[in-house]
């Protein structure tokens, strides 16, 4: 069954099929003319008796004067010798001179035209894919808060003192404070960085749009800044408003001046991104959250203060956050006496906050492979092997 754009489509195209076929058959079957010897037609052009000529590649069409006066006027044609002085010396002698193009040249134009919208079309829908309105979607509701992270407690209460910027930037601004630019977390994968972007949005009861490094990247060159123009267009039309990008070390790498393709459009990113940064009002209402996993191998210009103002380090979790975890991601699992909070926490020192997820579902998944009702601490130093 077809959709409604491709019955369009197929319309379209048999409209322009049977339009190309009415002008091939118009000489044939409308357009009929008496054809003549070229001497008759040099001997009436001789004697001034040719009032107009229509000269085509094949043929020359022309009429007489004398047929001007009545109802009907005749057409004539005769070879066209394709003189080059055919045309001036017709145009001397005042005759109504037109020049016909051949069908094959109509149809060139008609496949150029086809082609050129296909062209087009092709074009319009990778552009719509690649810098739609729609690529970095503003989430009004993160659902998550402070109290659904566990640990950081030094930089939660950092990001209230910007929360009560951000909501209220003016009459910070009237005590000579201005909002942060630019807020960079450093730390391991699995720590937590993108879970605390959402919280401090969360907490904040502020428009949040996430983005990741590989929204930016494209086939196509120079999408990626206006991708970068897109983003903050839209944070500034949505503030007070946190942008969060992770992976950030993807796009805001040292520049390199190589002069290869994939270096360039970095360095367009960079100098998008830095230009952007500089582009803030103390009032914009909005914040760059960006978690790396290296802040070493990114652009020095670019997390300079008045940028990023402000860097913080996502450790692993201490002991207590360890426990906490344990507790949080046990909430729902079966677990043996010899699994304490305590004891697993001390377990996986050193682990980073998804680690520790993992390796307690895959307890639970060993436990119930061996038909187990709970998994214990030999499941547990197993899993950690595996995961």
């Amino acid at each position: 069954m077809f959709t409604k754009k491709k019955s369009r489509f197929f319309i379209l195209l048999s409209l322009i099929i049977l339009a190309a076929l009415a002008y091939f058959s118009w000489d044939y079957f409308l357009n009929r003319s008496q054809e003549v010897s070229y001497s008759q037609f040099y001997k009436l052009y001789q004697e001034d008796q040719i009032a107009s000529v229509n000269i085509s590649p094949g043929f020359l069409f022309f009429t007489l004067k004398s047929d001007s006066d009545s109802n009907k006027v005749k057409e004539y044609k005769c070879q066209n010798p394709n003189s080059p002085d055919l045309q001036e010396k017709l145009m001397i002698k005042g005759i109504d001179v037109k020049i016909q193009k051949d069908g094959g040249q109509i149809l060139s134009i008609i496949f150029d035209l086809i082609f050129y919208g296909i062209f087009i079309g092709i074009l319009f829908v990778v552009f719509r894919k690649f810098i739609s309105p729609n690529t970095f979607k503003v989430q009004h509701k993160t659902g998550v808060k402070f109290d659904d992270v566990v640990g950081m407690d030094s930089l939660k209460k950092d990001m209230k003192q910007v929360i009560e910027i951000m909501k209220a930037p003016q009459e910070y601004a009237k005590k000579g404070i201005r909002m942060p630019k630019g807020i960079l977390l450093e730390g391991q994968p699995g720590n937590g960085k993108t879970l605390f972007a959402k919280a401090l949005a969360g907490e904040a009861k502020i428009n949040f749009i996430p983005a990741k490094a590989t929204d930016f990247e494209s086939m196509f060159m120079a999408i990626g800044p206006m991708k970068v123009k897109l983003l903050f267009k839209k944070a500034r039309r949505r503030a007070p408003c946190i942008v969060f990008i992770d992976e950030f070390d993807g796009i805001g790498t040292v520049r390199n001046y190589s002069g290869s393709a994939i270096e360039t459009e970095n360095t367009r990113i960079v100098t998008a991104l830095l230009n952007e940064l500089d582009g803030f009002e103390k009032t914009d209402g909005v914040l760059v959250l960006a978690a790396t996993n290296s802040i070493h191998a990114l652009d020095p210009a670019l997390i300079r203060p008045g940028r990023f103002d402000a860097k913080f380090c996502v450790p692993y979790p201490d002991f207590d956050a360890r426990k906490k975890l344990v507790e949080l991601y046990c909430k729902n699992k079966s677990f043996s006496g010899d699994c304490s909070p305590e004891l697993l926490a001390k377990e996986f020192d050193g682990y980073s906050c998804a680690k520790i997820e993992s390796i307690l579902n895959r307890a639970s998944l060993i436990a119930s492979q061996e038909n187990k009702k709970e998994f214990n601490l030999k499941d547990v130093r197993k899993a950690s092997k595996e995961v």
